[in-house]
């Protein structure tokens, strides 16, 4: 997925504007992992034919080619919610989980409500890359 120019202009005005600190990024796209791995534990529980391994995030750094890559083995995105979800600016796909699986208080204590953590990744570096298993 590609953005045009005036919308990467207006990330970069976005995400420096509400971010002071750029090692935000780190604690944004962790927490993004952890939301992944916390809607997969969730359907595990709330459907009995989905189960899972011990969940996991992983942090890696490779200083020659000068990356972070952090990975989870949580619920996935698929192409579509990956537009959907990362694509849109202030669209959270966590608030959309949470509306559309649980009316519980727990369940409201997630962060990433607010659909603008993954764009903090834009202060630190111009080409972020996401996969996942979907």
């Amino acid at each position: 997925m590609e953005f045009t120019a005036e919308v990467n202009r207006l990330l970069q005005i976005l995400t420096h504007s509400i971010y002071s600190n750029k090692e935000v990024f780190l604690r944004e796209l962790i927490s993004n992992a952890s939301d992944a791995c916390d809607k997969l534990r969730y359907i595990s529980i709330s459907q009995s034919d989905v189960t899972i391994d011990e969940l996991k995030i992983k942090i890696t750094v490779d200083s020659s080619k000068k990356t972070i890559s952090i990975s989870d083995n949580g619920i996935g995105m698929s192409r579509e919610e990956m537009i959907e979800n990362l694509g849109t600016i202030a669209r959270s796909g966590t608030k959309t989980f949470i509306e559309n699986m649980s009316k519980d208080d727990d369940a409201t204590s997630q962060i990433g409500q607010f659909g603008i953590g993954f764009y903090s990744a834009f202060i630190v570096s111009k080409d972020v890359t996401v996969l996942s298993k979907k």
